[in-house]
């Protein structure tokens, strides 16, 4: 049975019975809180957007497997906060979508999902 990963309160609330993922939960108040000393920074979301993705855990038995959910991961942050451009992301959107990354990985507690993570990290 495959698990839902739930970014948004109304899919955690409809989804409680399976584990799930929160990403980008957190996310607002951090960059509200990041953003509040910068006088140029984009505005922070008033409330997180949010994205449920499903994923198998055995898939994180595997690198393969753990490389197929971190790049759902991925994709779900890059929705989360698009870039009007698709050829140049801002930073301020791209650190939000490390961040929403970052704390799903924390959350999943994958070892090899979280060695996807860091090699992704290192290469960037």
């Amino acid at each position: 049975m495959g698990h839902k990963t739930p970014v948004d309160n109304a899919a955690r609330k409809a989804h409680a019975v399976t584990p799930k993922i929160t990403l980008a939960m957190v996310l607002c108040g951090i960059v509200w809180a990041a953003g509040l000393g910068a006088a140029n920074a984009a505005t922070a979301p008033v409330a997180a957007p949010a994205i449920t993705i499903k994923y198998d855990p055995a898939a994180l038995q595997t690198e393969r497997g753990a490389e197929q959910v971190y790049n759902q991961l991925a994709n779900a942050a890059a929705e989360l906060y698009p870039s009007s451009s698709p050829h140049w992301v801002p930073g301020q959107v791209r650190e939000w979508r490390e961040q929403s990354i970052a704390r799903a990985v924390m959350t999943i507690n994958s070892p090899k999902l979280a060695a996807v993570y860091n090699s992704t990290v290192r290469n960037d």
